[in-house]
């Protein structure tokens, strides 16, 4: 167990050390202020202040971890070995940056609350992110930090034997459209057809009618091969059926309609089964309530997870409505067209909720990857390249790579070609 000694300890310094300490490292972490129960202990410990109490080992410490609300920090990233490192400590910290400050500033999601350019559907960009400026997104900066973090307090208690975590996947499939041409209903195949005539996609327009005549698989019916993946697996995907009301936004078939539904159940007795939440269930806790509810209704069983649709946050209400619903799992933390690790590490955290200062029960799954993230590289060889890049970041620290993936992303459709191999690599990365 390490021990800290702090001048005060804070909602936010607890959420931090935590984090680092035992979900990356897997050490056990109790706090003090009392320098007689600091002096006593006689295994790990660090004082986390403004000053060394003698010669122990020392992080000098920033202001953020023990304020309250949002205030504007200035921010000098710096080159620190292998990576990067904000929120300097000076020289007789054992360690050059307070990583401590500087993670909580990325999980909490600080920047997010600050002003800042949303782009058309009101999402936080990864242009405007501190990791993208400063070129270190493409890192599970956190993970590296901690891992620093136990090579100085190794050297310092060199008979301590700390645990060693695994690398993992947490693939996620998103189903925003189980079926491209079936179950939409006399009114939308209508629509359809007229829609290709009119734009002379007569091939779309062949296939369409093969599909509906049943001489044709249709595209987006890929959960055959899915299932057959996840039995291959000895870990559980995780799919997300959006099952919200038709909308200018969402456009998947009736959740009423059987077929639909019992596609809900066969894919349940081999994933886990989570919602895509629809547009408007962002804004709407209502809306978000029956959808949860519909989807328990199916597979009888307590809603594990959700994703909002077009990877949409409103920080922090998007994770209060999950908190307020007892949603206990998220997979929206994640920029839909750049690679990279929003909230700067592999490791799923917890909600922080910066308004209450107050850790939540809410899980955050940060992903790393979307699928049409991997779209801007032309070649196939250039996305196995980059996927293989990510890939080798998140193995390095031990961490949990989460992709997501599309139930259309393994048709046989040409802008989807090759994805069904890149998935495969993925899969193949954790043997």
């Amino acid at each position: 167990m390490l021990l800290v000694y702090t001048h005060k300890i804070t909602p936010r310094l607890k959420y931090t050390f935590k984090h680092i300490c035992k979900r990356i490292l897997g050490l056990e972490v109790k706090f003090t202020s009392k320098i007689e129960d600091f002096i006593a202990h006689n295994s790990l410990k660090m004082s986390y202040t403004k000053q060394p109490l003698s010669n122990e080992l020392f992080v000098r410490s920033h202001t953020l971890l023990f304020e309250q609300g949002l205030t504007d920090i200035d921010i000098n990233v710096q080159q620190w070995e292998n990576t990067k490192g904000f929120f300097a400590t000076g020289e007789r910290s054992d360690l050059p940056f307070d990583i401590f400050a500087a993670s909580f500033y990325l999980l909490s999601r600080y920047e997010e609350y600050l002003p800042h350019v949303k782009d058309d559907y009101g999402r936080f960009m990864a242009k405007e992110s501190l990791a993208y400026r400063h070129r270190f997104l493409n890192q599970p900066i956190i993970d590296i930090w901690a891992y620093k973090l136990q090579a100085v307090l190794q050297k310092r208690f060199s008979d301590f034997r700390f645990s060693k975590r695994q690398y993992q996947i947490q693939p996620v499939i998103d189903v925003p459209m189980a079926f491209y041409f079936r179950k939409k209903g006399l009114l939308r195949t209508i629509g359809g057809t007229l829609s290709d005539i009119g734009r002379f996609r007569l091939k779309q327009l062949y296939q369409r009618y093969l599909v509906l005549m049943g001489f044709k698989r249709d595209p987006y019916d890929t959960f055959k091969w899915i299932i057959t993946k996840q039995k291959q697996s000895n870990f559980k995907f995780m799919v997300l059926f959006l099952i919200g009301d038709y909308s200018t936004y969402d456009k998947n078939i009736n959740a009423n309609k059987k077929e639909f539904v019992s596609l809900i159940k066969s894919v349940a007795d081999y994933c886990n089964v989570g919602i895509k939440a629809s547009y408007f269930a962002l804004e709407d806790i209502t809306i978000l309530k029956k959808e949860k509810l519909k989807l328990e209704a199916i597979t009888n069983s307590e809603l594990k997870a959700v994703r909002h649709s077009f990877s949409k946050l409103n920080l922090p209400q998007s994770y209060r409505n999950l908190v307020e619903l007892e949603i206990h799992q998220d997979y929206t933390m994640g920029y839909i067209d750049t690679l990279g690790f929003r909230a700067g590490t592999c490791t799923p955290f917890q909600f922080y909720d910066l308004d209450y200062e107050v850790q939540t029960p809410l899980q955050i799954n940060p992903y790393h990857c979307l699928d049409f993230g991997l779209l801007k590289y032309q070649s196939e060889l250039d996305k196995k390249e980059h996927l293989e890049k990510l890939i080798e970041e998140v193995k390095a620290v031990n961490g949990t790579f989460t992709p997501v993936f599309h139930n259309y992303t393994f048709s046989n459709l040409d802008r989807w070609k090759g994805y069904r191999s890149l998935f495969n690599l993925i899969l193949e990365s954790a043997e």
